[in-house]
């Protein structure tokens, strides 16, 4: 493992968000591993490194990173099995990095703890993003945890609890990633009406490039796998709404 610290070239538009913000990188691919430490450092993060599971591990309950880049083809143990251990820890927002665009495994990293996935070969000006956004959406439900919001919003037998960042269906907790959180009150804000995948990615994801919109598919699937499929309707070609009770 190695550690690096903060460049001081950082990008001037992400400084202040990501003063002395830990990131754990998690590749064995030791060029990837660089590119990806190395556009982490111009960014302003302190970048700590891991090339296998075990070590990864390691590395997460020492250093006790804000933000996890984790590869899912792992020596050890893969990267699924890594995030389980992470967050059984403590929670941490995980971005997968997968070389297989397999919806089947996207599903499962999202299972396991995973806020979001990138699909090998990606840009790492949009890694960089990602990961601002990430832990942006950390900063926010911190604030929302302090900030007073008046009751609890409820669709039938859904409720969502924006205080302490809680769902319930039918008086049963379900346990959902912040990201999954943040993409339901989306849908939630303005209930039965239509968002397009561009929208949601926006405003979940603070992202505008429309190549991110499977991210968005993959969360919808695993959000209906744990509310219920049959409250979120999908519109083809357009986007996604949520269901709610008749009047």
């Amino acid at each position: 493992m190695e550690q690096t610290h903060t460049s001081s070239n950082g990008a001037a538009s992400y400084s202040t968000a990501s003063a002395q913000r830990r990131v754990l990188v998690v590749e064995d691919d030791t060029t990837i591993v660089e590119a990806i430490g190395a556009r982490l450092r111009a960014e302003g993060f302190l970048v700590q490194t891991a090339t296998d599971g075990p070590a990864a591990v390691d590395a997460a309950e020492a250093w006790q990173p804000d933000l996890m880049v984790l590869d899912v083809m792992l020596p050890g143990f893969d990267g699924l099995e890594v995030c389980r251990r992470v967050q059984a820890q403590r929670p941490v927002p995980v971005l997968m990095l997968t070389a297989r665009d397999d919806e089947t495994d996207m599903l499962v990293g999202l299972g396991v703890g995973a806020d979001d996935y990138m699909t090998k070969p990606f840009s790492m000006r949009e890694l960089a993003a990602r990961v601002h956004v990430l832990l942006r959406r950390v900063e926010r439900a911190a604030l929302a945890a302090v900030t007073p919001r008046s009751g609890i919003l409820r669709l039938g037998e859904l409720e969502i609890d924006h205080a302490q960042r809680r769902v319930r269906v039918r008086s049963e907790d379900v346990h959902l990633t912040p990201t999954e959180f943040d993409l339901l009150v989306c849908l939630a804000n303005t209930p039965r009406a239509v968002l397009s995948r561009e929208q949601l990615l926006a405003e979940v994801w603070d992202w505008a490039d429309a190549s991110g919109t499977r991210t968005v598919d993959s969360h919808i699937k695993a959000l209906r796998r744990k509310i219920g499929a049959e409250r979120i309707r999908t519109v083809h070609g357009v986007g996604y709404a949520l269901e709610t009770p008749a009047p």
